[in-house]
């Protein structure tokens, strides 16, 4: 029964992020500045789902347009990445996000 519910609760989180990858990622990125590489890694340890770079970075892309992330290029170890911020429109998401999903666990 132990094994059913873990299943069960794996197969919810993941179930979850893909349908609101953009809200998790906001919520990772609000912990820590990253990058796109970063992400993918935290994604798939966090929540065991995968990512593909043709899916991320549109999506990064986007939400950075949309005033929710501000991205800075930095030099590391010879390479240039492009590393992510929450912005207060991010935050603001994030915030009502957790507000709506705690109203619907109340119900």
């Amino acid at each position: 029964m132990k094994q059913l519910t873990e299943t069960i609760r794996k197969e919810l989180v993941q179930r979850i992020v893909r349908n609101l990858l953009d809200i998790q990622i906001l919520r990772l990125i609000q912990s820590e500045p990253m990058w796109g590489y970063k992400i993918i890694q935290r994604v798939e340890k966090d929540f065991g789902v995968k990512i593909r770079h043709g899916a991320l970075y549109p999506l990064l892309n986007k939400m950075e347009n949309e005033g929710f992330l501000a991205s800075h290029k930095e030099s590391k170890g010879g390479r240039i990445r492009k590393t992510y911020e929450i912005t207060e429109k991010g935050l603001e998401l994030a915030s009502i996000y957790d507000e709506v999903l705690t109203e619907q666990m109340q119900k």
